[in-house]
């Protein structure tokens, strides 16, 4: 969620608005006591009255843990590397010192939403110093300005945060978007870590999703090329292509297809698109985007009750939903071209470029820069070698394989050298059919073994039994059905960060 170009918005080192409210932010007598430091005392120690300031470190110091250490890392993310902009030997650690894209953002980013110290950069590098010194003299490490250091190190430790760091952090994200404050109610409830939820650099809906979005034949759309990219889903024999020039500008779309309401979820950073179900177990869910990662994916809200959700398990993750059991259904979704899906499914749709918002919708524009290197833009708590970070990868998630089974990752290329990919999991046989467009279908295989195709393009069985691909099966000439299984790709970085335990097959 990096921006790039927006020079109007170059110079706004935003939480520099992090001095402008420390001093009010000063622990009172009240505050201060046994037990924790006061949370204040951690926006109060980056504040532009120095006294001031070394007061509230010396009272964190007397009542330190290691576990507080997010904190003063949270306070110092915001804040510019006095090692200049962008440092290289930390790409992992984004200041404001990055301009925010008006247009990248959706056009939705206010000059009120961004307050600022006007020409006040040295201070806040000199703050963030101080900071890091004090980390330094606390926990004796030695990572100096390195935030991505800091970070793996305290993400190491068991977790034991801040009795009050969910406050904290309403106060100190309330500053780039007052709407973020409803996410981090004091004391939430949280399934995953709130010290690993970070800013993506867009305020809530910055990135905006589409809203019932517009849908047209496929004869209606000779802008897209046999070529390109499309996300394509089938509900109730309804197809829909979803071209990924679109989808990656707006991360999100609230559809429906074949009488279900869908929430489709792009994660661009971790390459997973899946089309959800809005609404479980009797309720209906309006889906938007928070402007928040948890390990580099995307955290979707509902507007109903303001939770964080999973945007790659479905299920509420921080909030009032915690703990309820919801998780929400999902759909089967192949990557393939344009050209493919439509011979395939002659009577699809497709989004419309007619979207309401003015984009560069061409073929590879959004994210250009981030999916041609194998870079992050955003720290995760460890990476895993076996593949390279964006190498894709067709995942089963566990609940789909069986209970109490790992996750499956099964490399993207590998796939490509074996169109027809027979693996077990979890006690089960499944079946991969790679198209020439390279769409990957998941099917059980129960006790079938299938060969790959003839000539004439018809997969067969061992016994010369023709079997066909259907949107939701594999039938024999006999009537027997293999049904179609859930599945969907990722970047490898971003599933494993989720799914350390997962099965790798490459």
């Amino acid at each position: 969620m990096r921006a790039h170009k927006n020079k109007a918005l170059r110079r706004r080192y935003l939480m520099l608005a992090v001095a402008m409210v420390a001093a009010s932010h000063a622990p009172t007598a009240q505050e201060r006591g046994l037990g924790e430091p006061p949370w204040q005392a951690f926006i109060a120690a980056a504040g532009p009255d120095q006294r001031q300031a070394q007061a509230a470190r010396e009272e964190i110091a007397a009542r330190w843990r290691d576990g507080h250490a997010a904190m003063i890392v949270d306070v110092a993310r915001f804040l510019p590397s006095p090692r200049g902009p962008r440092a290289a030997e930390d790409p992992g650690s984004q200041t404001l010192d990055d301009p925010v894209d008006e247009e990248r953002s959706g056009g939705t980013v206010a000059r009120d939403d961004f307050p600022v110290l006007p020409s006040r950069e040295r201070q806040g590098a000199d703050t963030r110093r101080r900071l890091t010194q004090f980390l330094e003299r606390q926990t004796r490490n030695r990572f100096g300005d390195n935030l991505r250091a800091w970070r793996r190190w305290m993400w190491a430790l068991p977790y034991a945060p801040h009795q009050d760091y969910a406050a904290f952090k309403a106060e100190l994200y309330s500053k780039i978007d007052p709407r973020f404050r409803a996410f981090f109610p004091s004391r939430v409830r949280a399934t995953i870590r709130l010290d690993e939820i970070d800013w993506g650099g867009v305020p809530v809906n910055g990135i905006p999703p589409l809203r019932s979005p517009k849908n047209v034949p496929a004869a209606q759309a000779p802008w897209l090329r046999d070529g390109h990219i499309v996300f394509g889903i089938v509900v109730n024999g309804d197809a829909r292509a979803y071209p990924k020039r679109i989808l990656a500008w707006h991360e999100m779309a609230t559809d429906r297809l074949g009488g279900v309401d869908l929430t489709v979820v792009y994660c661009t950073l971790c390459g997973t698109v899946i089309p959800y179900e809005s609404g479980t177990a009797g309720r209906r869910f309006t889906f938007g985007t928070s402007g928040l990662l948890y390990r580099s994916n995307k955290l979707m809200f509902d507007e109903e009750t303001r939770s964080l959700w999973s945007s790659l398990e479905g299920v509420p993750v921080v909030g009032s939903l915690v703990d309820s059991g919801l998780q929400l259904p999902f759909h089967a979704v192949v990557t393939t071209t344009w050209g493919e899906w439509r011979r395939e499914h002659p009577s699809t749709t497709v989004l419309s470029l007619e979207t309401g918002y003015k984009r560069d919708y061409a073929e590879g524009a959004a994210y250009r820069d981030y999916f041609a290197t194998d870079q992050l833009m955003f720290e995760v708590p460890a990476t895993d070698s076996r593949l390279k970070n964006k190498d894709e990868v067709l995942v089963l998630r566990p609940e789909i394989i069986g209970k109490d089974a790992s996750p499956v990752a099964i490399s993207v290329d590998r796939l490509r050298r074996e169109p027809l990919y027979a693996f077990e999991a979890g006690g089960r046989g499944f079946l991969v059919v790679t198209s020439k467009g390279g769409a990957n279908v998941v099917y059980e295989r129960g006790a079938h073994t299938l060969r790959a195709r003839g000539a004439d393009g018809i997969l067969r069985d061992t016994n010369g039994q023709r079997w066909a691909e259907t949107a939701d099966a594999l039938v024999s000439e006999a009537g027997v059905r293999l049904a179609r299984v859930p599945a969907h790709r990722a970047f490898w970085f971003g599933w494993v960060a989720q799914y350390p335990e997962t099965v790798l097959l490459k």
